[in-house]
């Protein structure tokens, strides 16, 4: 018993160890194989093998898989490519290129304008201004009466209806058409605008885009009329009110002068004052002679008597000069000196900032007047209406490609929704 041979822990190492001890029946003499075959006298383990895979072969869900590719991807990009390759028709593109630029040099009109642009406000108002008024139904009307762009691009309906107008196309039809032939471009930061216009052929593209360039400088032309206009009408209104208050302070002044019964204020104040200085200076006088004589007379002498009379007559005359002109009335006005003189003063001051509001919007007038004589926004074309000479459009290759993708892609999509349900199915 103490010879009994031990397991190995491993499986794989003992299944051989345990055919060597136990043979089993040999073939041909009645033994059997496989899982219901008899086990070992030691207990050998048998391994059951699974039944090898069926072949793989198509099933319904991939024949409705392919058949979604053909209805979904081939059948439509072989509908688009005869349609782009062997239907639509050629389009011609015509290009240009301008610029809103403004007169350089500042003066009195342009002030305002300065101070914006301190303010950060954009340079490019009037760029902005124009990329909407090509791109608005007022330009559509306008060329389509010169240039009958209905019945033009309705011509080719019968051959290309994909890239074609219709017939019957209202004025709102042939705006939403705009943006499919006429493609702007605007650059905010250089004020750069491009655009590029589609025909059927060159010289009807390079039409289009001419007309486009002269409706925008008519309507350059516009704004510079318009910003004309505005500067005189409120340099006119500024000189107006400037004129208007300078005439109510000459007014006001003149009245003053009637009711007073003085021309000039200043040369009354200045002769009363004139008579104030000669009292002080006979005072003076006086003053020194009574001096002199004090020292070489005696004390009874009766020309000192006389002396201090004259002085202390000098002296009560300035004190009623002095009293009168603070006091008294002036002229039977029912007014002092102290309050004319404030009267006066403020009709001169008012009259002086009347003078200088009045001279410089003069000045601004005539400013307005200068800069009316001259263009100052006008329209710079740095790409004249370019001729092409070979077709560009429609980019076959392009919208094929997108196409593919955008159906592959959808075709993907349905896929994967497909089993995803059939997963939860």
């Amino acid at each position: 018993m103490k010879n009994h041979d031990k397991e190995d822990p491993n499986p794989k190492r003992a299944r051989p160890a345990a055919a060597a001890r136990n043979p089993g029946p040999k073939p041909g003499l009645g033994g059997a194989e496989g899982p219901g075959a008899p086990q070992g006298r030691r207990g050998a383990p048998t391994i059951a093998v699974r039944p090898m895979a069926e072949p793989a072969r198509m099933k319904r869900r991939h024949w409705a898989l392919i058949a979604g590719f053909f209805a979904c991807v081939a059948l439509p990009l072989l509908v688009i490519g005869i349609y782009l390759w062997l239907v639509a028709e050629d389009q011609y593109a015509s290009t240009a290129g301008f610029t809103v630029r403004k007169e350089e040099g500042a003066s009195a009109t342009d002030l305002l304008g300065g101070l914006a642009s301190l303010t950060g406000a954009s340079a490019s108002a009037d760029g902005d201004v124009l990329y909407e008024y090509i791109r608005s139904q007022a330009v559509v009307r306008r060329i389509d009466d010169k240039l009958g762009l209905r019945e033009y691009y309705a011509r080719y309906w019968d051959q290309d209806p994909v890239f074609a107008l219709w017939p019957d196309a209202s004025i709102e039809d042939l705006h939403w058409f705009w943006d499919r032939i006429v493609r702007v471009s605007y650059d905010q930061s250089t004020g750069l605008t491009e655009l590029q216009v589609l025909a059927f052929d060159a010289q009807m593209a390079q039409r289009i885009a001419s007309e486009i360039v002269s409706e925008s400088q008519d309507m350059v032309n516009e704004l510079n009329e318009a910003a004309r206009l505005d500067a005189i009408r409120y340099a006119e209104a500024d000189l107006q009110q400037a004129e208007e208050r300078l005439k109510q302070a000459r007014a006001a002044l003149t009245q003053f002068r009637t009711r007073t019964q003085i021309v000039d204020l200043e040369s009354d104040i200045q002769g009363r004052m004139g008579v104030m200085n000669t009292l002080q200076q006979q005072l003076a006088a006086e003053l020194v002679a009574f001096d002199e004589l004090s020292q070489i007379t005696q004390g009874d002498d009766p020309r000192l008597n006389r002396a201090l009379r004259r002085i202390q007559v000098i002296r009560d005359r300035i004190a009623e000069e002095r009293r009168t002109f603070a006091l008294n009335e002036v002229l039977s006005t029912g007014e002092d000196y102290p309050t004319l003189i404030a009267e006066f003063e403020g009709l001169m001051v008012e009259r002086e900032f009347a003078e200088q509001a009045y001279r410089a919007a003069l000045t601004a007038w005539d400013s307005a007047k200068a800069d009316a004589q001259r263009q100052s926004r006008y329209l710079a074309a740095y790409v004249e209406p370019t001729l092409a000479e070979e077709a560009e459009y429609p980019q076959r290759f392009v919208i094929f490609g997108l196409a593919a993708l955008i159906l592959v892609l959808g075709w993907g999509v349905l896929a994967l929704i497909y089993y995803s349900l059939r997963d939860r199915a």
